[in-house]
């Protein structure tokens, strides 16, 4: 059903520049037609793009998006996007979701009531730093934790150069690192 997501498996392909990345997901977010929802910070790896989706109203994080550089097919990131979104998600409470979205309903009746966040964006970055401590000596976090619906973003940083990403639960405060970047290349400046 998913079809390997519509990533390329051409290993010569070139890596995109924002202003393509930001265009493909435009694109994205035209098809939705939600206009509550906007481009946020975009970052450049050499196997793909990654993009923020930020809520116009509140300038927090809606979702997080990965652009094929070959087809530039965008879809939900791997791991927390799909499986910790608590209103985008596979089984996320707006019609965005997997469910809701095959379903073509407002809101997806299977998606859980899960409650306010147990973690905040502080504590998630505490939480980041000891698992980085234990598990990763010399790789740090940036000093902001995007907020997400169920969990936070945070850069991670190795001698102060940007090295990719990790989230945090913000329920159960479990950390998952975003293995499935390549080497970062480049990143938009500010969110737009």
């Amino acid at each position: 059903m998913m079809g390997g997501f519509g990533f390329s498996t051409t290993p010569q392909s070139e890596p995109l520049s924002i202003d393509e990345a930001r265009e493909a997901v435009e694109r994205f977010l035209d098809r939705l037609g939600d206009d509550n929802l906007e481009v946020g910070e975009i970052m450049i790896f050499d196997n793909h793009a990654y993009a923020e989706i930020l809520k116009a109203d509140t300038g927090l994080g809606a979702m997080e998006v990965l652009v094929d550089p070959v087809s530039r097919v965008v879809h939900l990131e791997y791991g927390p996007a799909m499986m910790w979104n608590t209103e985008y998600a596979m089984m996320g409470r707006r019609s965005h979701g997997m469910m809701g979205g095959m379903m073509g309903l407002e809101r997806d009746p299977l998606a859980p009531d899960v409650g306010e966040p147990q973690v905040s964006a502080e504590q998630a970055r505490e939480i980041a730093l000891e698992y980085l401590d234990q598990n990763l000596a010399g790789v740090e976090v940036g000093e902001e934790a995007d907020v997400f619906p169920g969990y936070y973003t945070l850069h991670t940083l190795k001698e102060g150069k940007t090295l990719g990403m990790l989230s945090v639960n913000a329920y159960s405060g479990q950390v998952w690192i975003h293995t499935w970047h390549g080497t970062f290349l480049e990143m938009s400046e500010e969110h737009e």
